[in-house]
């Protein structure tokens, strides 16, 4: 039914005019005077939700307040975290394009960079306290830029072996160390304490607060209210531990080949799941947030 033409641009001429797309759209080859395409798949829709939140906690002013100053930080931190991972995973799944050292070295240091500090504001969200707001915001990203250099360097500093086959979608640590002809024990001991600091902390301390507001919700009179409530923080609660937990998982336990599957799994759900679904959770599902985007869309 269908031509001869068009079934080769099906097969290896169409595989090649794709592949030669993408590298000259990112630049990986500087040679290729054929147009490029640009493949959206599914990287583009993490990112609209949370530029959509950042656009309407900005231009309303009744949602200028310490929570939706936390809430817009976090919608730009997963603009910068999904956009170091999946652009990457998709060239690599789609033409086989092996990364570079640098390349690597850059990604590794923007994707623990950005979870650190995604990690620590995670948490402020429960401290709503005006004065405070700017402070804790540079607070965490002055804390989590040095030390991140420091961890990036030491495990670029390693010797690697001569297979170079890491797996994994994006660059981490884990599997990095994985692949050294050198002792890692003091990188172990630096991955361990940063995750326990950045992670199990927070995680903890947002338990805790999660566990205050419980017991104030079920002194409640109204039923109504109860159950408007526990399904508020039940959602809040459950992507929070699915971010933390699924971390901690990852980087806390031992890897092997047989594991090697069920951490790239464990991976996107920090990586690419969380961001997806936070800004509905945190505010798409918020009436105030409903409101401010209608009176946005009316205006426009």
């Amino acid at each position: 039914m269908f031509s001869n033409k068009t079934e080769g641009l099906g097969g290896g001429e169409g595989r090649h005019c794709l592949k030669a797309g993408l590298f000259w759209f990112l630049g990986l080859d500087n040679h290729t005077t054929e147009p490029g395409f640009l493949l959206l798949g599914f990287s583009d829709h993490p990112c609209l939700p949370s530029i959509l939140i950042m656009l309407i906690t900005v231009m309303d002013s009744s949602l200028h307040n310490p929570m939706y100053f936390f809430l817009r930080n976090l919608s730009f931190l997963e603009i910068c975290y999904t956009s170091t991972t999946l652009p990457k995973m998709l060239v690599a799944f789609l033409t086989g394009w092996q990364d570079l050292l640098s390349g690597c070295a850059a990604q590794l240091y923007f994707l623990i960079m950005l979870g650190s500090t995604e990690c620590l504001l995670w948490l402020p969200c429960l401290i709503m306290n005006g004065g405070f707001c700017m402070r804790l915001v540079v607070g965490a990203w002055m804390a989590v830029v040095p030390l991140q250099v420091g961890q990036t360097y030491q495990v670029f500093t390693l010797p690697f072996c001569a297979s170079r086959d890491l797996h994994h979608f994006f660059c981490d640590v884990p599997p990095l160390l994985e692949l050294a002809c050198a002792d890692t024990f003091c990188n172990q001991v630096t991955l361990h304490t940063i995750i326990f600091v950045f992670a199990v902390l927070p995680f903890s301390m947002i338990v805790i607060s999660y566990t205050k507001i419980i017991r104030a919700i079920l002194k409640m009179p109204s039923v109504l209210s109860r159950h408007k409530a526990f399904s508020t923080c039940s959602s809040h609660l459950g992507i929070v531990t699915l971010f933390y937990g699924s971390a901690m998982l990852v980087y806390f336990k031992r890897r092997s080949q047989d594991s090697a599957d069920t951490d790239k799994y464990l991976a996107l759900f920090y990586t690419v799941v969380t961001p997806v679904f936070n800004p509905v959770i945190y505010t798409l599902r918020n009436k105030e947030v409903r409101i401010a985007l209608r009176r946005l869309l009316w205006r426009k």
